[in-house]
């Protein structure tokens, strides 16, 4: 069946992103759940995430007549239907068997882009075909060239075009709160997590069914598929010693764009500028990594102003509605990506649970475009 078959049912039953949110930490292990809602230390920044973008405000202006919106995008030389895209998750499969196989027919139904993490449960020879031309790869920069070379080669031979480099994993943070819920790699069989399969069925099931999540992408490189030595291997040569020549090497190894994520300081992104790089991806982690940082819509308009007109900069962290998009984008963003609220679509309702994120996300940021009076982006960025 088709997602259309679903939508009506689904849009009086889950409005909202919290909805999702709902209905998924009921479907799923607590110990999945509470590594997908996770911060770090008291986890301040994820409630600052929000309210920072409760903050901004418009003042709307009426008697416009009749508002058709058009929300279609250009990025990179590429056409999205929206500024709106599926951020790289690590460990995916966690929170749902395949999600990175619906995250990607999704955005390939809607044409708006996927970016799948080195860390993801799948492999990029897996889902390149599934994503066709909307697939972005995400890299946490190996220490060694050798392998930075085979991951990079991967990633383009399936049709990956856009790379993404994470810069704010200088190392592993603490995440004290899935320690508490009994994360461990692997996965220790406890009677905690014996009972959390039993009364989770469904995902159990389906777990059973696709096998258990690994780290698929590296484990080429390991000759094992054991997950304490996969993860083991991840830790000690992926991450931990990005520079900004190291971002010059990479913009020379990469024929497309090359975007660096997690910039926060504006003298961060006039660097990446100026050494070529082809786009500022303004983010803290999701609040999953520092837990003393900004919220990303606070850094948002300092870099903006710094980087003008001069790339594309992409958002993310914090964002649930379509009026947080909108705010990101009136802030200085040209697109803006989403994490969590894409696996709490998984996670609720399977196949067609990124589709309905979407069709929330992309109605909600039209409805409020009317309400403020507006037809488009550009028009969006000079409301006054």
């Amino acid at each position: 069946m088709s997602y259309e078959t679903y939508q009506k049912d689904y849009s009086n039953k889950f409005p909202a992103i919290e909805d999702l949110a709902i209905k998924a930490k009921s479907r799923i292990p607590h110990v999945a759940w509470e590594y997908l809602e996770s911060g770090t230390g008291s986890e301040y920044l994820l409630q600052r995430n929000k309210e920072a973008f409760e903050a901004i405000t418009f003042t709307p202006q009426f008697c416009k007549g009749h508002i058709e919106v058009d929300v279609s995008t250009q990025l990179f030389g590429q056409s999205y239907s929206c500024p709106i895209g599926i951020a790289p998750v690590g460990l995916t499969g966690l929170m749902w068997p395949k999600a990175e196989h619906y995250l990607a027919a999704a955005a390939k139904r809607y044409t708006i882009p996927f970016c799948l993490s080195t860390v993801a449960t799948e492999t990029p020879e897996t889902i390149g075909p599934l994503v066709g031309n909307n697939g972005w790869f995400q890299l946490y920069p190996p220490k060694e060239l050798d392998l930075t070379v085979s991951l990079l080669n991967r990633a383009k031979a399936s049709g990956f075009h856009t790379l993404v480099v994470t810069a704010d994993v200088p190392m592993a943070s603490r995440r004290e709160r899935t320690k508490r819920a009994g994360m461990t790699i692997p996965p220790k069989i406890t009677p905690q997590l014996i009972w959390q399969g039993l009364t989770h069925p469904v995902w159990t099931y389906e777990t059973l069914k696709h096998g258990l999540p690994r780290l698929r992408t590296v484990e080429q490189y390991t000759n094992t598929t054991d997950f304490k030595f996969v993860s083991g291997f991840v830790g000690n040569r992926l991450g931990g010693t990005l520079d900004w020549q190291y971002c010059q090497k990479l913009k020379a190894l990469w024929d497309g764009p090359v975007v660096l994520k997690g910039v926060l300081h504006p003298d961060d992104a006039q660097r990446a500028i100026d050494i070529g790089l082809d786009g500022i991806w303004v983010s803290n982690h999701g609040g999953r990594q520092f837990n003393g940082a900004p919220a990303s819509i606070e850094a948002l308009p300092d870099i903006a102003a710094m980087v003008g007109n001069q790339v594309p900069i992409i958002f993310d962290s914090g964002i649930r509605t379509g009026l947080d998009i909108m705010r990101a984008l009136y802030e200085g963003a040209n697109f803006v990506m989403l994490g969590r609220p894409f696996l709490y679509g998984i996670a609720a309702l399977g196949t067609y649970g990124a589709d309905h994120v979407i069709h929330i996300l992309k109605d909600d940021l039209k409805n409020n475009m009317v309400q403020l009076g507006i037809t488009s982006i550009e028009e969006l960025k000079s409301h006054k």
